[in-house]
């Protein structure tokens, strides 16, 4: 079967049309997965942002390389290396404390702590989340003093 000048174009269309296809969805396939990797990864610039402590050659390794704050919440003394966490944790009101010092630090779920406060999960988590707003502004504010 001889084949026509016509039909060795069509091949020659068809597959320059398939092999675009397959590009262009090899493109989108790419651009997917570099989306998704951009979306798990961490950046670098994190890890600058770290507080770094430099080797101890002393006779004591135990002693500690930052200054510590104790606050007590709950009854409870907690030891917080951040000066800053530990003035606006001290400045919040009480039940604010309480929730924080209960979900972080105490290792409570939302819906033990709901039991405890007789309230439903959701609500205990509108509570948390309000809580480290204001956690946030107090920091921010004190950040602020600062400078």
């Amino acid at each position: 079967m001889a084949c026509t000048e016509a039909y060795k174009e069509h091949i020659m269309y068809t597959f320059n049309g398939f092999c675009k296809v397959v590009i262009r969805y090899a493109a989108i396939n790419a651009w997917r997965e570099r989306s998704r990797r951009r979306q798990r990864e961490i950046s670098f610039e994190y890890l600058t942002e770290e507080k770094f402590y430099s080797l101890n050659t002393s006779d004591n390794p135990f002693t500690a390389h930052y200054e510590e704050h104790p606050v007590t919440i709950c009854g409870q003394t907690i030891i917080l290396t951040n000066g800053e966490l530990a003035a606006a944790l001290l400045s919040l009101p009480e039940k604010e404390k309480e929730i924080i010092y209960l979900y972080f630090f105490g290792s409570y779920t939302q819906q033990e702590m709901g039991k405890m406060y007789r309230r439903a999960r959701s609500t205990m988590s509108r509570h948390l989340h309000s809580a480290l707003q204001m956690l946030q502004k107090e920091m921010e504010v004190l950040s602020h003093e600062e400078t």
